[in-house]
């Protein structure tokens, strides 16, 4: 088991650091477009699953996909609709289930989105996009993997934490 070496030394401490400083540079950019960055993850989420799968996505198909929680999605997904930016149908199998579609305006809030997006990646990561791009792909689909962490030691080689694990003061 790695000996704790302090935050600076965590790739996780960083990697938690540069997500907050680029959400906080996306949504920045994001409000000359009058949307925040969850706003404009699920309207881009919609039209992406609409564009790819000649269908509209359910609320549920959405939050997966754009890593939203399910009652947040609702709740944004409102807004959206009330702006008339995404219209919300009944499913015609189970009226249940609501069907997401992006109206035009909201697509042309999209393009502008991925646009600012794109330019942020471009200024922020440039040649290093890829490598880094791959690296958080294959972190996010371990983590997300249910049979990659479990809290069995025995499965996962890991020990458990005790005080004497911790930098002095640091301990429970």
């Amino acid at each position: 088991m790695a000996e704790p070496r302090g935050p600076l030394m965590s790739p996780g401490f960083w990697l938690h650091h540069a997500a907050l400083a680029w959400k906080q540079l996306f949504e920045r950019r994001l409000r000359a477009l009058g949307l925040t960055s969850t706003q404009f993850m699920l309207l881009s989420s919609v039209g992406w699953l609409t564009a790819t799968t000649g269908q509209p996505p359910t609320q549920q198909e959405a939050a997966d996909y754009a890593g939203a929680d399910r009652m947040m999605t609702s709740k944004v997904l409102q807004t959206l609709a009330e702006r008339g930016l995404v219209t919300r149908e009944p499913d015609p199998a189970d009226a249940r289930v609501k069907r997401l579609r992006p109206t035009d305006e909201g697509r042309d809030l999209v393009r502008q989105g991925i646009r600012i997006a794109v330019d942020l990646d471009e200024e922020l990561f440039a040649a290093d996009a890829e490598g880094l791009r791959a690296a958080l792909q294959r972190i996010a689909q371990t983590a997300r993997d249910p049979t990659t962490f479990d809290a069995n030691p025995a499965i996962t080689g890991r020990s458990e934490i005790t005080a004497d694990t911790y930098p002095p003061g640091l301990g429970g």
